[in-house]
């Protein structure tokens, strides 16, 4: 991306004013892993955007910080509290890590009397600067908020996968939102490149499901780990077993043995980003097509807090494609939102 796009793009996504502190956060790799070239690479990229962003703000009167920590080595866990502390003291935040920091600054961008804006870029490579980077965020915005609409509108998700899985999601009492590249507005949190609207489904937890009764998500999730496919069955909102053989499949089991608000299924996300390509960065990938992840989802509106938020993209290209997916809407009626694994954008234009 050249010189001048960049700091279009830095203009209209985060749009930074005088007076501002702005603050990036880049991790380090934990201990015992080593610095892979995809790091450096990063590492080198988030040094480029500081260096941009701080001529930008000698001339425009913001200034500009970047604390560096170990990574947390997984999707979601909590930051150090010198972080999170730095963050709340930060007006603009653009965390450009190797693992996600969302569950903990979300809700500090969310919290009332809150400074704090963020956008969040887990796992980003410079490559992106030309794909979902370069998109048009008017018309993304556009197809966002209709997606959103129409999540909103849906009391449950019939989704078909290439493996001929079949999986049903239970939309009911919940809220969709989405996220289009502005993070230019005090509270707002993105993930950068954008282009999503989500819903977290019914999870039935202890406090609702006398009044409203159990979760109806239910079926078989195909889960492909780069050499085996595995079969997650999935009732009541949880993932209740794993079908599989393999090092990875017994990992996983004991993965959701450790903490079982991990197995919760915890959002449908549909990526709307024409300029998104598949590259293996779930950052990208998602912003492609159809996702779904286990885990936390309490920061997107749902019930359940956990240790981990995992998203699985099931999107045209992805190892196990989603080939269909039909949102059920609250009059009965029913909606084709996704057709041989791909978006149909003419019906969010």
């Amino acid at each position: 991306m050249r010189y001048e796009d960049r700091i279009k793009m830095f203009k209209q996504i985060f749009a930074p004013t005088p007076g501002e502190k702005v603050l990036f956060l880049a991790d380090n790799p934990h201990e015992g892993k080593k610095e892979t070239d995809k790091f450096k690479e990063r590492l080198e990229m988030v040094q480029d955007w500081y260096n941009t962003f701080k001529e930008l703000g000698a001339k425009e009167g913001f200034t500009v910080d970047m604390l560096k920590y170990e990574s947390t080595g997984r999707h979601n866990a909590p930051l150090p509290e010198v972080v999170a502390d730095a963050v709340k003291k930060s007006n603009l935040v653009i965390a450009m890590t190797e693992f996600s920091p969302t569950s903990t600054i979300l809700p500090i961008s969310n919290a009332e009397g809150t400074i704090t804006r963020c956008a969040s870029m887990p796992g980003v490579e410079r490559s992106m600067e030309e794909t979902a980077m370069s998109a048009d965020y008017a018309e993304v915005n556009k197809y966002a908020r209709n997606l959103e609409r129409m999540l909103d509108n849906a009391i449950g998700a019939d989704i078909s996968f290439s493996t001929g899985d079949k999986l049903y999601l239970d939309l009911r009492y919940r809220n969709a939102m989405h996220e289009a590249g502005d993070c230019t507005k005090v509270g707002k949190f993105i993930n950068f490149p954008s282009g999503e609207a989500l819903k977290p489904p019914y999870e039935a937890t202890s406090d609702e499901i006398v009044e409203k009764g159990e979760s109806k998500t239910e079926g078989t999730w195909p889960v492909y780990d780069g050499n085996n496919l595995m079969i997650y069955k999935v009732k009541n909102n949880k993932i209740t077993e794993i079908i599989g053989d393999g090092k990875k499949a017994d990992e996983m089991r004991n993965f959701f043995k450790e903490n079982d608000t991990r197995r919760n299924i915890a959002e449908l996300g549909i990526g709307c980003n024409p300029k998104a390509v598949i590259m293996g960065k779930i950052l990208e990938d998602e912003k492609v097509g159809l996702h779904i992840a286990y885990g936390t989802s309490a920061h997107l509106g749902g019930k359940v807090k956990s240790d981990v938020h995992l998203d699985i993209v099931h999107a045209k290209g992805c190892p196990v494609e989603g080939t269909t997916l039909t949102l059920i809407n609250s009059d009965g009626s029913k909606t084709e939102l996704i057709r041989d694994a791909v978006l149909r954008y003419e019906l969010v234009k």
